[in-house]
């Protein structure tokens, strides 16, 4: 997978598996928090545009904590490079801690959070999300393993075809095919992640959240019955069934 260069040690997969992040990160952001990516910068300023423009559906506010945090998050990794970049483990290591931390942070804001999620809820989770996405494309610049560059597959795209006449060493060809399988994995995860997740609070509105049919009915029969007198046609035994 290292394209037959020994520097790269184990570095090749150790970056598919923040590919694999990236994919999961940045559609879960699309699907939970609306039209923003956290690692797509390409992608966000384009949103950025379309929410100034007026279109309908775009936030102009997580666009732009997304792109702030990302860049926050690159001059994190700038840091690391200036004091780790002589040892690419330690640089990767210290990297993908401090990514962990934000997007577990992130987590735990979404978890307690109601959904759908306020606008500031929304802003701050895509803001955490973004430096850890920061972070990790700047640490994986500087580790600069061809290909692999976790957040980013248009160049992996067209190495693949622009290379196909030239005959592409098979180790270089499966590393790109592998980073792109990665980004994909991501994504599919990440939409069965949030299909579950709606799932779950779809069942809990229906039969047991304080929201529900069953517990407004509960409510409305332990309510004063003062309240009979405003609703005459509302009998005790319909408000109790």
């Amino acid at each position: 997978m290292a394209g037959g260069d020994p520097r790269h040690g184990p570095l090749p997969p150790l970056l598919l598996a923040l590919t694999v992040v990236t994919g999961l990160v940045d559609a879960v952001s699309i699907l939970q928090l609306g039209r923003v990516f956290v690692a797509n910068m390409t992608g966000n300023v384009v949103f950025t545009g379309f929410a100034i423009a007026g279109a309908p559906g775009f936030s102009l506010s997580a666009s732009l904590f997304a792109l702030f945090g990302f860049l926050v998050g690159a001059m994190i990794g700038g840091t690391l490079i200036g004091r780790l970049g002589h040892d690419r483990a330690l640089l990767l290591g210290v990297g993908a801690a401090l990514e962990l931390v934000l997007v577990i942070a992130a987590c735990v804001i979404a978890a307690v959070g109601s959904t759908p999620f306020t606008s500031t809820v929304r802003n701050v989770i895509a803001a955490l999300l973004a430096i850890g996405m920061g972070i990790q494309n700047a640490v994986a610049r500087r580790l600069a393993v061809p290909d692999l560059t976790t957040t980013v597959l248009t160049m992996t795209l067209t190495g693949i075809a622009a290379d196909v006449r030239s005959g592409t060493n098979r180790t270089v060809l499966l590393r790109r095919l592998a980073s792109v399988a990665a980004m994909l994995g991501g994504g599919v995860r990440a939409w069965g992640l949030a299909r579950a997740a709606r799932q779950r609070g779809s069942h809990v509105r229906s039969s047991g959240g304080p929201d529900s049919d069953r517990h407004r009915r509960r409510r409305a029969c332990h309510a004063p019955t003062g309240g009979l007198a405003q609703s005459p046609d509302l009998t005790a035994s319909t408000r109790c069934s």
